[in-house]
């Protein structure tokens, strides 16, 4: 079996790594680190998390480096500061045993002078986060001329987040030889963009199958009606007594909600998304490392970069309208060679975007009924059972107050005694479970009464949905979605920028492949439409109107797909620039 050593890493990195518990390098591991060793050209791989993408390039990244020098000879770039931070943590743990190395984390919600400080100091390698990296670099504070090796992680989350100008702009400042790894979990056309402007005859690794799954993630889904989500994602904790889980939920507000009514209920649980202070979210995660909490109710933003270990299930409170969300998500579970659960708790209208993802991460997902209240109540018991035999005796301790409590419980027989144990551990869930709702299972085979009728003669129940706007707001369509780069960050640029008056507070969006669907206050429409009309997102033309119930954008953006149709993959590398500022991302609806 391969070992580090014969990988070609050096004596005191290998002292430093079987200190940590690394026997055998992992499949990422095999491939990266002797490439990074001797060979000349880029790279880009496709590998989940979880699969030990940075000790692939941190190994030989530090290996790489002249200690007789402070100047700044590699530079990493994440998405957030909690994947910031957790990469420099560990290659401080790698460089261990190498004396005069720094690597210094630079990221926003933290004192930009201390990180001046740092820098002035001497830093051969910075791990940073976009935003913060280029306001250094405006400020004259960072000097990458001696750069000779840069590392992009989690490059589609950095995509997804609009960071593709500031990325432009950061390795402006890079010298041209230098030695270039994009690591990414998928691989969206504007991987092949960037790999195209700025890589040299890169090669491609796929740890895994491209653009799927991790292969050590079991997928089921719970389809039931909308009101009984909440209750079906008691049922799946409930019934799962050692649950440590993420709940992924599609707004901030949705996010919120659901934390709050699990706390109500008795859970250990907090909310982790956008309108949390950053002091917020650093006590939210701690709890969270520390076990503290068992579930972390999370929006996709916040989660992004989230590195923990034994995560047991990731549960999606409904599915993202992109597979490469759901990719992200569900490889937040079943790392590191260990076994996980994805669960999705879905309605019947949204088999259609389960039906895509199964294609696209190459996996079939098992339909499963919620579980009843006598099965959870008697998995609780089975699991206080389990608990019981395994918990350590103090025997010298214990024994000085068996005998008093001996004689208070003596006149209680096996049976009795062992029914109070059961009730005091479980007259909570008895008693909840006792006039519990019966959930309603939908068959994801069932057709509608109408479906047949309807197929082919009019647009889907989410079409319907999609073009219909909340109450008080008004629905505004523009031709430009996915397929071009244009996402909801890229949305709220172009308002911030182009549409004069007070801002623009935007409710729901809907990105779809060639169109965008996205709801503001009536009062608002008019000037919005206005502004957008005949505005460029990179080169497109902007048609903009407010949306007609009565029209079908998903047959005429079809059409426009199906006439502008090109060939894709790596080798291509085309594809649109998907625009933002590191403003947006900052920027609260």
């Amino acid at each position: 079996m391969t070992t580090f050593q014969d990988l070609g890493v050096r004596e005191d990195l290998l002292r430093a790594i079987e200190e940590l518990g690394f026997e055998y390098p992992m499949p990422v591991q095999e491939k990266v680190i002797p490439h990074l060793l001797t060979q000349d050209n880029d790279v880009v791989a496709l590998a989940q998390t979880g699969t030990g993408k940075t000790a692939a390039f941190g190994l030989p990244v530090l290996q790489r480096i002249d200690t007789g020098s402070t100047a700044t000879q590699a530079l990493i770039i994440a998405p957030t500061r909690e994947l910031c931070l957790q990469i420099g943590s560990d290659l401080a743990d790698f460089s261990k045993y190498i004396s005069h190395l720094k690597v210094l984390p630079v990221y926003g919600g933290s004192s930009i002078m201390s990180q001046i400080r740092g820098l002035r100091q001497g830093a051969q390698i910075i791990v940073a986060t976009p935003g913060r990296l280029i306001d250094l670099i405006d400020r004259g504070e960072v000097n990458l001329a001696n750069v000779h090796t840069v590392i992009l992680d989690e490059a589609d989350e950095m995509l997804n987040m609009g960071f593709l100008e500031s990325i432009d702009a950061i390795l402006a400042n890079v010298p041209d030889n230098r030695k270039m790894l994009m690591f990414s979990a998928t691989m969206p056309k504007e991987i092949g963009v960037i790999a195209k402007k700025y890589m040299h005859d890169p090669l491609e690794f796929v740890i895994g199958t491209r653009n799927s799954g991790a292969e050590n993630v079991k997928h089921i889904y719970y389809m039931v009606k909308a009101q009984d989500k909440y209750l079906t994602l008691k049922r799946v904790a409930d019934n799962t007594p050692n649950i440590y889980g993420i709940v992924f939920c599609r707004t901030r507000k949705e996010t919120q909600e659901v934390a709050d009514a699990l706390i109500q209920d008795g859970y250990n649980a907090d909310s982790l998304h956008g309108d949390l202070s950053q002091q917020q979210r650093d006590m939210v995660m701690k709890k969270f490392r520390d076990r503290v909490l068992s579930m972390l109710v999370a929006t996709d933003v916040a989660a992004r970069g989230l590195d923990v270990d034994n995560v047991s299930h990731v549960i999606n409170y409904g599915l993202p309208d992109d597979t490469a969300i759901y990719t992200h998500r569900s490889g937040r579970t079943g790392r590191a060679g260990k076994t996980g659960v994805s669960v999705a708790i879905m309605h019947s209208r949204e088999k259609g975007k389960l039906r895509e993802i199964e294609k696209k991460i190459g996996k079939t997902f098992e339909h499963k009924d919620v579980p009843t209240p006598d099965h959870i109540i008697e998995k609780q018991l089975y699991n206080l059972a389990d608990r019981l035999e395994r918990v350590e005796v103090n025997e010298q301790e214990i024994g000085k107050y068996l005998s008093g409590v001996s004689r208070k419980l003596e006149w209680l027989s096996e049976q009795d005694l062992l029914k109070r144990v059961l009730s005091l551990e479980f007259n909570r869930l008895l008693d909840y479970y006792k006039d519990a709702p019966v959930i309603e299972n939908l068959s994801p085979d069932k057709p509608k009464k109408n479906d047949r009728k309807q197929r082919g003669e009019k647009p889907s129940d989410a079409e319907k949905d999609r073009r219909t706007a909340a109450r008080g707001m008004a629905r505004v369509y523009v031709n430009v979605g996915k397929r071009d780069g244009f996402y909801a960050g890229n949305l709220i640029d172009i308002l911030n920028h182009v549409v004069p008056g007070q801002r623009v507070d935007v409710g729901r969006i809907d990105l779809m492949p060639g169109y965008s669907l996205f709801d503001v206050k009536k009062s608002d429409a008019s000037r919005v439409v206005q502004a957008l009309k005949g505005s460029d997102f990179y080169g497109k033309r902007i048609h903009c109107e407010q949306a007609d119930a009565a029209k079908d954008y998903a047959r005429a953006s079809a059409r426009k797909m199906r006439e502008d149709a090109t060939g894709g993959g790596f080798e291509a590398f085309s594809g649109p620039r998907r625009g933002g500022s590191k403003k947006m991302n900052r920027h609260k609806r």
